[in-house]
């Protein structure tokens, strides 16, 4: 919030001196002292022990002339500023001086001369002065305020101008041969250190009726409360009250108005704003701050008077968030009503007669303000008849309409647009608390009409300058996304009547039409924004439907469609930060409250593969939708058609959703430090499924109506409900699952043995704290149950151990299996290698290559039906094998022709 400080009123009438607001300036302290000014003694060192002690003496008749002309040499000699190391002894006469005032009025003036050399820059002979002496400087200034007691009018301007000066200090006249001047930023922190700013703040006390004293005050405390230890200092003074109590006092020049608020400002800013808040909280504050603001709102024209008013506005809205602060009883709360609405709605109200708002940026500002204070307001129930009186519901929807063509506004489009927004925003947290005027205004057919005109292809260009317009410019999605959100808040009170009115007027179908077209409206540029608008959809939707089988049935198959869209998105696009993981909550809730309960939607589901998606989404393995998937997944076992396509779908690897539980299974107990061994044995079997928690925390004794750590336990993580999916999915024929799985399916199977032992042992265990005697029979029934579930564990450990051995016995067959495969390969090779051998023997070895010469052979071609054909050599011929075969069959012996005889020589 900006604030007024540059049209500041004219100040009382000051002497010509006056310091004026400006950045001090630095000038280097650098000079040449020649002699002739050493002579003339530009700084004379001077024994002030001499002078305390003359101020200390009495009884003589000239000592009061004597200590006048010393204290005016004192003056003379430092008048270009007080060394460090000189500080304590100067202030000591200052206080000697202030001392004589009340009897003596001759020492005003020397004190006055004294306290206005305070002004200059204090000087330093060495670099390590302002160490040396600060806790001397600190006590020496904080005296300062002390000094504020002495009924002197001049003498208390001339400390609050010393105070203005250090931080505005100027350089000294004179350059000092030996010395420097301090750091700008010293006298600030030796102010803090010194507490000046609390003596300060207790001197207004002293100045009820001294107008011009006390406007000087606050101008000093105007620049101590820059600093936040000042501030801190000034709160443990009650700065806060004691300034906003006065802020009505008359004062024609208007710095008393401007100059408290900047104060309240900084205290807000720089210390505790809680305790600042719990200072204002009371009727005489809240009284000063509604007469300053019906002031300034009535009869406030210049730009000054409308930003004052709007800082005390903005001053008003943080003590109202206070439950504590009288805003009705101070009679606050009704006027600010009647200026947020005066506008709207007529009213006779003297106060606003005639008074009307302009589209300046200050009266602009002043619209919202107002909007964000009734939200704040409406919260304390003692509001809400004011409210109603008020016709608030009224004047907020007469901005939720779309806007009409030729209409001469009062606003710019732009400030229209953003009033617009913001007051369908105001109406989100109003109507809740107001639903007979919501319901009496026609609510729910103004929200859908315009929801019907933001969804349409009207041309509209919006700004989408505002907060409330992100993401909306050139487009109607801002309008749309308040509107939903107001509709949201609603469903969401689960009033029967405002439900029913928006399902019989359409509302669920013209949601899911929305829905649909704001995919086909889907871009990067506008994707944060949609996916809200979806996400709420959802959730509207979803608090329609929860008990509403009419609503669910209405919801059909075209809601069922948008639901599966929505499953169907990249998984990657959940880790974007954009508003996914939002969207994706809805969907699952959507599902539960829309669609589980409607067979003809739970079928529909199914039969596009809803399952398929839901078990998609499940292998993700992201826990925070782990249990909410499960829940449905329980609910959906229900149906007789589910387990078919549970046990159907498959996973990476081929992995099974019986598979995907079980390690779902191991993981959860693995994360709740539950005890297993490196096979995923039971290891306790007194308590077999207690988690590092429940080992943690003792059994307490509690009332019947409160559930116990076993108890809590079953809703806390998702071990139950997967016990109910696999127990509807029948813990005997499951598929896919490893041995290691089957030994965790033996603890899931037992789950709730496990579970009622454990809650009956936590029934023991407290009757024994509560040194209670059970009777014999209920004695031993107790035992017995407990032994019972110990027998159970032992039971399964042996079951897992069996499976173990069993797994470790196929193991060893199937390691066998493949050293005999391996033996068999060997083997194979050795008869191949013994072959090359021969083969090589049969081509290389010349004894072996003797053969010796027989009878000629002669081979009949092989029949054609055996070889196939001509091509039997070729790719061709391979393809046209034969799946089946059969033997060879015979053929004709081959035929022995004699070689022919040798002719005998001729």
């Amino acid at each position: 919030m900006s604030r007024a400080e540059a049209a500041e009123p004219a100040e009382a009438p000051e002497p010509s001196n006056r310091i004026k607001f400006s950045s001090p300036r630095q000038i280097p302290i650098v000079g040449v002292v020649t002699e002739d000014e050493e002579v003339q003694g530009a700084f004379k060192s001077m024994d002030l022990n001499r002078v305390i002690k003359l101020f200390e003496e009495t009884g003589k008749d000239d000592l009061e002339e004597r200590q006048l002309k010393s204290v005016k040499k004192l003056v003379q000699c430092y008048q270009n500023g007080f060394p460090l190391r000189d500080l304590a002894q100067i202030f000591k006469i200052l206080n000697l001086c202030a001392e004589k005032i009340k009897t003596q009025p001759h020492f005003i003036e020397p004190a006055y001369n004294i306290i206005k050399l305070c002004g200059l820059p204090f000087l330093k002979k060495k670099a390590s002065d302002e160490i040396t002496y600060a806790e001397d400087t600190a006590n020496s200034i904080g005296l300062l305020g002390d000094l504020m007691k002495i009924q002197n009018s001049e003498l208390r301007i001339q400390i609050c101008k010393c105070i203005i000066d250090f931080y505005h200090a100027e350089p000294p006249k004179k350059h000092i041969t030996g010395y420097q001047q301090a750091s700008s930023s010293y006298k600030i922190k030796m102010a803090e250190v010194g507490e000046l700013a609390k003596t300060m703040i207790q001197s207004l006390e002293l100045l009820e009726n001294q107008l011009v004293e006390k406007l000087w005050v606050l101008k000093a405390l105007q620049h101590l409360s820059t600093s936040e230890v000042n501030c801190t200092l000034m709160v443990k003074a009650q700065a806060a009250s004691g300034i906003c109590a006065h802020l009505n006092d008359p004062d024609p020049s208007g710095q008393l108005l401007f100059r408290s608020s900047e104060i309240l400002w900084n205290l807000l800013e720089k210390s505790s704003k809680e305790e600042i808040i719990q200072q204002l909280s009371n009727l005489k504050c809240l009284l000063a701050l509604k007469e300053v603001f019906k002031n300034l709102f009535i009869r406030g024209v210049s730009h000054y008077d409308r930003q004052l008013r709007n800082d005390i506005l903005v001053i008003t809205t943080i003590i109202s968030q206070n439950p504590g602060a009288p805003m009705v009883e101070s009679g606050f709360t009704r006027d600010l009503i009647l200026f947020a609405t005066f506008n709207e709605v007529k009213s006779q109200n003297p106060l606003v007669k005639g008074l009307k708002l302009s589209n300046s940026y200050e009266d602009f500002e002043l619209k919202k303000l107002l909007f964000n204070i009734i939200v704040i307001l409406c919260k304390d129930l003692s509001t809400i008849q004011l409210l109603i009186d008020g016709k608030v519901i009224l004047a907020l929807f007469t901005y939720v309409k779309r806007p009409e063509k030729h209409k001469i506004l009062e606003w710019s489009a732009a400030q229209y647009e953003e009033l617009q927004l913001h007051a369908i925003a105001t109406l989100s947290s109003v109507a809740p608390f107001l639903i007979d005027e919501y319901l009496f205004y026609k609510g729910n057919d103004q929200v859908l009409e315009f929801l019907a005109w933001c969804d349409n292809e009207d041309s509209f260009f919006s700004h989408g300058n505002s907060f409330h317009g992100a993401g909306g410019r050139g487009n109607k999605f801002a309008q749309m996304r308040y509107s939903l959100r107001l509709l949201r808040a609603m469903v969401y009170l689960e009033n029967d009547t405002i439900n029913k009115d928006l399902c019989e007027n359409g509302a669920i179908q013209q949601l899911i039409g929305i829905f649909k077209n704001t995919i086909s409206k889907y871009n990067d540029k506008e994707e944060a924004i949609l996916l809200e608008i979806q996400s709420d959809i959802l959730l509207i939707l979803s608090g329609l439907c929860e008990y509403h089988i009419p609503g669910k049935e209405i919801f059909g198959t075209e809601g069922v469609d948008i639901i599966l869209h929505v499953m169907k998105t990249d998984p990657k696009k959940l880790q974007s930060g954009l508003g996914y993981n939002v969207l994706l909550y809805s969907t699952l809730d959507s599902i539960w409250c829309c669609i589980l309960g409607c067979y003809p939607s739970e079928d529909y589901f199914l039969e596009k593969e809803g399952i398929f998606l839901l078990l998609d989404l499940l292998a993700l393995n992201q826990k925070k939708f782990c249990n909410l998937i499960l829940g449905i997944m329980v609910e959906f076992c229900d149906n007789p058609k589910t387990a078919a396509h549970v046990n159907a779908w498959r996973g990476k690897k081929d992995q099974t959703a019986a598979s995907l539980l079980i390690k779902l299974w191991r993981k959860e107990e693995k994360e709740l430090g539950v005890k297993r061994d490196k096979y995923g044995k039971i290891v306790d079997t007194k308590k077999p499924l207690f988690t590092s928690f429940q080992e943690e925390q003792k059994i307490i004794p509690l009332p019947a109506n409160c559930p116990t750590i076993a108890v809590m336990d079953v809703a806390e993580n998702i071990r139950a409900k997967i016990y109910a999916v696999l127990g509807k999915l029948d813990f005997e024929n499951l598929p896919g699952l490893s041995a290691e799985d089957f030994v965790t399916l033996c603890i899931i199977h037992r789950y709730l043995d496990f579970k009622i032992g454990e809650i009956w042992n936590e029934i023991y265990e407290e009757i024994k704290l509560e040194k209670l005697r059970p009777v014999t029979t209920d004695k031993k029934i107790l035992e017995s149950i407990t032994a019972a579930s110990e027998n159970i564990g032992k039971m399964v450990v042996s079951l897992q151990s069996e499976m173990i051995e069993s797994q470790a016995r196929q193991d060893v067959q199937n390691e066998q299996k493949v050293y005999t495969k391996i033996q068999a390969t060997h083997k194979q090779r050795e008869l191949a290698n013994k072959s090359w051998e021969n083969f090589l023997a049969r081509t290389s070895n010349a004894k072996t290559l003797k053969v010796p010469s027989g009878g000629v052979v002669t081979v009949e071609s092989t029949p054609a039906r055996l070889v196939g054909g001509p091509l039997a050599d070729t790719d061709i011929a391979l393809k046209k094998l034969p799946i089946r075969g059969g033997a060879l069959q015979k053929v004709k012996a081959v035929k022995t022709v004699d070689e022919p005889k040798k002719s005998d020589p001729a």
